[in-house]
């Protein structure tokens, strides 16, 4: 009975997560495909900084909706935040770049 019990505290809460997931796509903001694009976008553009040398250490975040990539995050200097915005543009399926990036 405990073991039940036990397993029942992580189910219900994976239950609640997927239900609450499945919610944000049927209330209209994004369909489960634009949901999958934008998670594919979000890769991709990450896989590429991530290819860049110079921007392999920068603590960049890389987020996407409706195809549009937001940057947000730290860099060193003005070029390299220049370059991150680049290198999302050049990503096969986005839309737009919203680099928010912060040079310090």
């Amino acid at each position: 009975m405990r073991t039940i019990s036990k397993l029942s505290h992580l189910v219900l809460p994976l239950a609640l997560i997927t239900a609450l997931a499945a919610c944000e796509v049927a209330s209209g903001k994004q369909t489960a495909e634009q949901y999958m694009d934008d998670t594919t976008i979000t890769t991709k553009v990450k896989a590429e900084l991530l290819e860049e040398p110079t921007l392999e250490k920068m603590q960049i975040e890389v987020e996407t909706f409706n195809q549009v990539v937001q940057l947000s995050g730290f860099v060193d200097r003005q070029s390299t935040k220049l370059l991150a915005g680049e290198i999302a543009e050049n990503v096969e399926g986005v839309k737009d770049v919203e680099n928010s990036l912060v040079i310090r």
